[in-house]
């Protein structure tokens, strides 16, 4: 049951990284666990044949970000793509610019923790009277979605310029006590991808300026739907300036982390994750006997207390499943024997 987390290019959407996912399994089977904007890089959690069915319980995870958010122009998509007609920009008078500080932007920031609603971009994939908004969007009837729960879990502004040239360029995992995490991430432990010189350091690709303008640098760690682009467009209405998301960066999507990533032209060679390790759920070790009757959606008393992973005696996923009356089970997905990660 493979699941592949690939770093996903600059430029590509997840609906043609799929496409070339299935080029290079050879088969027509995979999905995704959450996308990412064609402006956005990093964590996609690709899923073939029977990981296919994981994707609602991954895409779910909380999602954490590298947002390079640039002060002083807004977009109609709220990120760096041009518009057609530059009259659809908006922009800041100088002296408002000029205001900006990085304590005044991370002040700003901070008010997106108790945040509990928020706007999505008019161009997303949110359907409105059954039309996708952004095809409404570019057919010029454009209408931001109503507000919808969202959740911020942190926000930390890592850095303030006059241009985006000038924020750090090298980024490395670190560990929550702030020291270099040692060797690759894992699904076992999660890390803080941060500013860094040290050897191994990588940067990413981000699109092109559309300007040359003051620039912040946040890491944000939010819940599943919840757009890095509205946090830039709201959080430069916070200051008093419109504002759009230069460069996004996934650097964590659940349990998978960047550093767990293949390039997408690898995908095939590249060691597939254990999907049981990357549920945000509790195990249940069954033995044959249970499982054979759990595969089959048979009845079993469990005494379970929450959404759990039934896991065979090889290690295999049989089951996701919630508990019902009288201690009994209710299955949410069955997998059948021999699907191995």
């Amino acid at each position: 049951m493979p699941v592949h987390p690939v770093d996903k290019p600059l430029g590509s959407s997840s609906h043609d990284v799929v496409a070339r996912a299935r080029r290079l399994l050879g088969t027509r089977r995979v999905g995704h666990a959450g996308t990412l904007d064609p402006l956005a890089t990093g964590v996609l959690v690709l899923l073939s044949e029977e990981a296919t069915k994981l994707s609602p319980f991954l895409t779910a995870s909380d999602k954490e970000y590298l947002a390079w958010v640039a002060f002083g122009l807004g977009t109609p998509t709220l990120d760096a793509e041009p518009p057609e007609d530059d009259g659809k920009l908006t922009r800041a008078a100088p002296d408002a610019l000029a205001a900006l500080t990085q304590e005044g932007v991370a002040n700003a920031a901070r008010a997106f923790l108790g945040l509990t609603e928020q706007r999505p971009p008019a161009f997303s994939a949110i359907k409105q009277g059954g039309t996708r908004s952004y095809a409404a969007a570019r057919r010029g009837e454009a209408t931001e979605p109503p507000a919808r729960p969202v959740a911020y879990r942190r926000v930390e502004v890592l850095g303030f310029a006059p241009r985006r040239g000038d924020l750090p360029a090298g980024f490395a995992p670190r560990s929550a006590a702030g020291d270099p995490a040692p060797g690759a991430a894992t699904t076992a432990r999660r890390s803080a991808w941060r500013p860094s010189t040290a050897p191994g350091s990588r940067g990413f690709d981000l699109p092109p300026e559309l300007a040359e303008l003051p620039c912040a640098l946040v890491a944000v760690t939010v819940a599943a739907g919840t757009y890095v682009r509205s946090f830039a467009r709201d959080l430069g209405a916070c200051l008093g300036v419109p504002a759009h998301l230069a460069g996004l960066v996934r650097v964590r999507a659940g349990k998978v982390d960047l550093a767990d990533c293949s390039p997408l032209d690898t995908v095939a060679s590249a060691a597939p994750l254990d999907p049981v390790a990357l549920l945000p759920y509790p195990r249940a070790p069954l033995d044959d006997r249970t499982a054979t009757a759990v595969r089959q959606g048979k009845q079993v008393e469990l005494g379970l207390t929450g959404t759990t992973a039934l896991v065979d005696e090889e290690g295999n996923l049989a089951a996701i499943v919630e508990p019902g009356p009288d201690g009994r089970v209710r299955y949410a997905r069955v997998w059948q024997r021999g699907m191995t990660p």
